[in-house]
């Protein structure tokens, strides 16, 4: 397969897929090693295609219907499983998540998480690689990139939000 073949082969596997896919798993795919996939990832992103990194694969982003807002947060560690339960319970995806640290400026990462077993998934690999949150930079405090499907879902869940105490307007 040639490179162009190869790629064109890579957009359709993630546009196919509900789920993401892994570097290795698009390389057994393509006969190629998981090092070849990544470049392809990145001329890809560089060729106008919106693929996102997530902590369990690529994903193609697609244009989504509702609304997306930011929110800042500001919690332990400990409280990481009850946001994101309480945004996905809400019928939010958790599109990502970002820090602003004093050396590099803003840190965003994708997680693409819209299910209670997204967030068992992603709590595990943290768990399991002995990670910390990303937050943990910043004392706690972090914004989230949240797509919503309509406003009711966003009011719901900033009330969900403001009643755990975790929304830095509940900080002032």
């Amino acid at each position: 397969m040639i490179a162009a073949q190869r790629r064109n082969t890579i957009l359709s596997l993630l546009a196919e897929s509900e789920q993401p896919i892994s570097a290795s798993a698009l390389a057994q795919r393509c006969g190629v090693t998981r090092q070849v996939i990544v470049g392809d990832i990145a001329l890809l992103r560089a060729g106008g295609s919106n693929i996102s990194a997530t902590a369990r694969g690529y994903v193609l982003v697609q244009e989504n219907s509702g609304t997306l807002r930011r929110l800042a947060c500001c919690h332990s560690a400990a409280d990481t499983a009850a946001e994101l339960n309480a945004m996905v319970d809400c019928g939010c995806t958790v599109v990502d998540v970002s820090v602003e640290h004093p050396v590099y400026g803003e840190i965003t990462v994708a997680l693409g998480l819209s299910s209670r077993y997204d967030v068992e998934l992603f709590l595990q690999r943290m768990s399991s690689t002995e990670a910390s949150p990303l937050s943990s930079l910043t004392e706690g405090v972090h914004l989230h990139s949240i797509l919503c499907p309509d406003e009711e879902r966003f009011v719901r869940l900033t009330e969900k939000l403001s009643s755990l105490g975790f929304l830095m307007n509940d900080k002032d």
